[in-house]
């Protein structure tokens, strides 16, 4: 039987968390600052936030909150 197959945010938030715990971020800085660590990836991720209402300026924390990825 084979796993679920994890929505592509929710490996985007493990990568956030490890960020956080290796102290590369803070938790309360904003998600733009996530954007030096990502480079050319960042357009991708940053429309994906936004298609889960999330601004530039909202918490690293209000995105490692988030339990369940599920698209309308």
């Amino acid at each position: 039987m084979n796993p679920p197959v994890a929505h592509p945010m929710e490996k985007f938030q493990r990568q956030v968390r490890s960020l956080v715990q290796s102290k590369a971020v803070k938790p309360t800085d904003s998600l733009w600052k996530i954007a030096l660590l990502y480079g050319e990836e960042w357009a991708y991720w940053k429309r994906e936030l936004q298609d889960f209402d999330f601004s530039m300026q909202d918490p690293i924390s209000a995105l490692l909150a988030v339990e369940t990825w599920e698209e309308d």
